[in-house]
């Protein structure tokens, strides 16, 4: 069985529900991980947006979460997990908002892909102390076993 990311609350391609963007409570979604290979270290989560700011005519990709050096036997992530719920040895990056939590979809035009990368590595990370995206995948680099990723849709209602 692959590596495999999914969520009961929304399907993959599928729209996000608003409850997990701004327009609702911010929250992040329930996640669920299954198929990690058998030799796996440490898993990483990265959450982007390939599409801003305008799907139309993209020019960055904005990163809303990073999570890495999560527990190999971590089945998924609870609904609106806060930094202190995360399994034990888990470490968080620097997201494009300048935080280190969840950050909401917030879309300023069109409807935009939030990209769900669950990455199953070889090793155990060093504590880079808050790495952003660039850092963490340099850091990763030779050391993934599998990649899944899950896309949620969202536009907001104006």
């Amino acid at each position: 069985m692959p590596l495999s990311i999914s969520s009961p609350v929304f399907a993959d391609h599928e729209p996000l529900p608003a409850k997990y963007t701004c327009d609702g409570d911010g929250i992040s979604p329930p996640l669920v991980f299954s198929g990690v290979p058998e030799n796996t270290k440490s898993l990483v989560l990265v959450v982007d947006d390939p599409d801003a700011p305008d799907p139309a005519a993209p020019r960055m990709i904005w990163v809303h979460w990073i999570l890495y050096n999560l527990p190999p036997d971590t089945s998924g992530l609870p609904e609106g997990v806060p930094p202190y719920a995360l399994p034990e040895g888990t470490r968080a990056g620097i997201t494009d908002s300048g935080n280190t939590e969840y950050g909401s979809p917030c879309p300023p035009t069109g409807t935009h892909r939030y990209i769900h990368h669950l990455y199953a590595l070889d090793i155990v990370l060093p504590d880079m102390n808050q790495p952003a995206k660039p850092v963490l995948l340099a850091a990763m680099a030779g050391h993934v076993l599998e990649k899944a990723d899950l896309a949620g849709l969202y536009r907001r209602k104006r």
